[in-house]
Formats: structure tokens, sequence, C-alpha cells
């Protein structure tokens, strides 16, 4: 009777392992899955709100800009009103 009741304790046991096991496995890979999934979503709406705030932030720092950018565009003047005007390309 002994050895009958270690039998069943060792049956159950042993199930009760190999259901943990499968439960263990079904999380991880729902788990991974669902990251995977998660992150995608993520990434997207990442995304999404960076083309919806970088607008507003460049029309936000656009005073702080615009010193910068008007010595860059007299630069950019001076640069192309001093090259040689280039003769027009002839077909021979």
């Amino acid at each position: 009777m002994l050895e009958l009741g270690v039998l069943v304790v060792f049956v159950v046991g042993a199930l009760w392992l190999f259901g943990a096991l499968v439960g263990g496995l079904f999380k991880l890979t729902f788990g991974l899955f669902g990251m995977l999934i998660g992150g995608v979503f993520g990434i997207f709406g990442l995304a999404i709100a960076a083309l919806v705030a970088l607008p507003i932030l460049f029309l936000v720092l656009l005073p702080l800009m615009l010193p910068a950018l008007c010595v860059a565009a007299l630069v950019w003047l001076v640069v192309r009103a001093s090259r040689p005007a280039q003769p027009a390309q002839t077909s021979n």
C-alpha cells in the first residue's frame, strides 16, 4: 500500500511538472509575441508622436534659430554672388 501511495505521488508530481512546463512554454511564447507586437505598435506610436511634435518644436525654436539662419542666408548669398558666371554649354 505504501508503494502504491508513493507511485501515485510520483505520477501526480510528474503530471504537475509536465503541466507547469507546458504552461511556462505557453507563457514564454505568448510573452514573446506580445512583446514583438507591443514593440511594433510602440515604435509606430512614437513615430506618429514625433511627426506631430517635431514641427511644433521647430516652430517654438524658430525665434532662437532666426539670427543663425539669417547669417547662413547672408553667407550663402555672398558666396553665390561672388561666383563667376558660367558660360552656357554649347553642343558640338
